[in-house]
Order: structure tokens, then sequence, then C-alpha cells
């Protein structure tokens, strides 16, 4: 138990560790620290610049089902954007509501919540046989 812990990052004042997202597609796992500070009413495009402006990134689609499972009280029930667009139709951007977990898409110009993050990479660990 001891050993778990460790690997959680060093954490700010105001910071919350949400978790660790496992790397996909290539991409190395991470942890998930969330940031203090909730912007209401804003665009896609004010919210990633909010997010910018308090030192992190909007949450994907991974990280807020995360952040809805582990921290859902410190969310408002209502929408959050994420930093996804959606996949064919670039207009649209995905999000989740905290009120429910669900997952949908909003026009760019909708206004919603915003929350920042960090992504604390994880080190690869040794492999087997391999140097320490």
């Amino acid at each position: 138990m001891g050993s778990a812990l460790q690997l959680k990052p060093a954490l700010k004042d105001g910071e919350i560790y949400a978790g660790l997202i496992l790397g996909k597609d290539g991409q190395p796992d991470h942890h998930v620290v969330l940031l203090p500070d909730d912007a209401g009413d804003v665009s896609w495009t004010l919210a990633r610049s909010w997010a910018d402006e308090h030192g992190g990134q909007l949450p994907n689609c991974r990280e807020l089902s995360l952040l809805f499972a582990n921290l859902r009280e410190q969310f408002q029930r209502d929408w959050y954007w994420s930093s996804e667009q959606h996949q064919s139709r670039m207009q649209l951007v995905w999000g989740e509501n905290f009120a429910s977990g669900i997952q949908t898409a909003y026009g760019r110009q909708f206004r919603g919540h915003a929350r920042a993050v960090r992504r604390v990479p994880i080190d690869a660990p040794p492999r087997a046989g391999g140097d320490l």
C-alpha cells in the first residue's frame, strides 16, 4: 500500500489528485490532477483559454469520466467542456454532464463550465530482464 501512495504526484495548494489514466495507442500512462476553480457560462474557446491561464488544460473525455467517478462532488451538477472535438463534425465539442455522467457534443458557442487539469506522466517501469 505504501508504494501505491508514492505514485501520487506532489500536489500544489488547492489541487486534488483524481487518479490514473492508462495510455492508449502508444501514449504513456499519466496521473490526472484537478486544479482549483471553476469557470461558468463560457464557450469552448473561452474555456480553453481559461484553463491555459490557470496552468492546465481542459480534460479529455476519458479524464472527464475519471473525474466524474472519483471527484464528482468537486463539480457543480452542470455540463463541462472537454478538450476533444467531435471526430466527424468539427464544429462540435464533447463534454460531460456532472448531474448524470452522460457525455454529449455541443457547438463551440454553447455556454458550459470548465475545469482545468494537469497531467503528470508516469515513467515506464523497467522491462523484464532489462536494466534497472
